[in-house]
């Protein structure tokens, strides 16, 4: 078990919020995972969609932190969908499902491309409200395998998990950044064929993002300025598409920094959501009692921000950031 997936934050993770089943397209294979935490009253929730490689409790520190904060904040893995349109009605039918008729997208990779095409998909009448995106991109052409897209369906698992263990380094990594690698190959082992294929072929068969239908979306960009698996180019293309996207640079991070640098994640998130604060559209409970919250990496436990409180050392919060950048 990887250095993550045995360490007391993940554990209690699991522990506290429950993973729940729902089946939304009429086959009980075809079931969305999702782990729901945050005040049940809150209509406008964080919505967090994976990575290929990844599965929806790689977002467990975004969870355990922001609900801890008020926000509702919910993360989904997707059944075998074989097609961008069908990935589309199958989230649309799991948003009618939980009554929520907007949601804030919080995308990576994979999942930052699916938000944007859902966001697409209903411009006419809007279920996506804003979309926060890492490591995202607008274009599939930029994937080598997207010829062969066609046929990862018929590929066997380790084949498949061979192709998507390739983009990730094989070289040597700061530790937390080799820690958050080791735990989203044990989330890759867990994933069956089917749902490998499918993920593959989302990935990687032709598709591209209308940014013109997107325009009057709110947008944050989070990009990483060390190796990732998306190169320049890929990111010019999509700074190109959001003129007006407010931009949150990582000085490193790698292809998760949303595990090895949460808290600094976690703060730029805060601060894309505050703009809709006293809002119908806010995703947290205006009643929500406010916390400290770190931006230092490493792990720090609710337990640890309490006494650093106490000791009158304060990590700055969001609105400090805010307050810094303005």
């Amino acid at each position: 078990m990887s250095t993550i997936g045995k360490s007391p934050e993940y554990s209690s993770f699991r522990s506290s919020v429950s993973q729940k089943k729902i089946v939304v397209d009429g086959s009980s294979d075809k079931a969305w995972t999702i782990y729901d935490a945050g005040p049940r009253t809150v209509r406008c929730p964080v919505f967090c969609l994976a990575p290929a490689s990844g599965t929806a409790d790689i977002f467990f520190k975004q969870i355990i932190s922001l609900s801890s904060l008020g926000y509702r904040i919910i993360a989904a893995d997707f059944p075998p969908l074989w097609s961008h349109g069908d990935w589309c009605e199958s989230f649309r039918r799991l948003l009618d499902h939980l009554h929520l008729d907007k949601v804030h997208i919080f995308g990576a990779s994979l999942g930052g491309f699916l938000g944007q095409k859902f966001a697409e998909f209903t411009f006419r009448s809007p279920r996506v409200h804003s979309l926060f995106l890492c490591n995202a991109f607008v274009d599939t052409n930029v994937f080598q395998q997207r010829m062969a897209s066609n046929v990862f369906w018929a590929l066997p698992g380790f084949m498949l998990k061979r192709m998507i263990l390739s983009n990730l380094p094989s070289y040597e990594v700061d530790s937390d950044i080799a820690d958050s690698i080791d735990f989203l190959v044990e989330k890759l082992e867990g994933l069956d064929r089917s749902e490998l294929a499918s993920r593959l072929t989302l990935n990687c068969m032709e598709g591209y993002i209308e940014p013109h239908k997107l325009k009057e979306m709110p947008v944050t960009i989070m990009d990483v300025f060390d190796d990732s698996a998306l190169t320049t180019t890929v990111k010019e293309e999509l700074y190109k598409c959001y003129p007006d996207a407010k931009r949150a640079h990582l000085k490193s991070g790698g292809n998760f920094p949303y595990i090895c640098r949460s808290a600094e994640v976690n703060m730029h998130l805060q601060i894309h959501l505050r703009q809709f604060d006293n809002t119908k559209y806010s995703s947290k409970d205006p009643e929500a009692e406010i916390q400290v919250q770190p931006v230092a990496s490493g792990h720090r436990s609710f337990s640890d921000r309490t006494e650093s409180a106490a000791t009158g050392f304060h990590y700055p919060t969001a609105e400090d950031a805010a307050a810094a950048f303005s």
